[in-house]
């Protein structure tokens, strides 16, 4: 169960129509599409509809799925896994763990050491730019 629990309407009056349709509602956006897909500026990305760190750019890599991809978390419990059997497929749906937005899905085909490709959509995040 997530931490942050809001009504349908706090979530639209805070969320954009596509971070909502994303976050909330399960969508996708169109592959190189998003905001950071291609974005390579250090920094750490935090979940759009908690602020919650999610991944850090340090993990992030060109996976050539046309969206922003990370080979790990950014700490143990800070991403929630789920079965997700949509679309006539079975695969790992991968959330907030703190306000349940939906983030993407996880794939096996990602480089080491994890081996793990997490596919995110820009909309679900927000990058905080490191101060270096």
């Amino acid at each position: 169960m997530a931490d942050i629990e809001k009504t349908d309407e706090e979530w639209r009056a805070e969320l954009t129509p596509e971070q909502y349709a994303v976050c909330r509602c399960g969508g996708t956006e169109a592959p190189f599409t998003g905001k950071y897909w291609d974005t390579k500026t250090p920094g750490t990305y935090h979940c759009a509809g908690c602020d919650a760190p999610l991944f850090s750019s340090d993990t992030k890599y060109e996976s050539g799925s046309g969206w922003p991809s990370f080979w790990d978390a950014i700490a143990p419990g800070a991403v929630a896994e789920k079965t997700d059997t949509s679309h006539g497929m079975v695969r790992t749906e991968i959330l907030c763990a703190k306000c349940d937005s939906h983030l993407g899905h996880v794939f096996p085909d990602g480089p080491q050491p994890t081996g793990l490709r997490y596919c995110t959509n820009s909309a679900s995040l927000r990058l905080e730019p490191s101060n270096d």
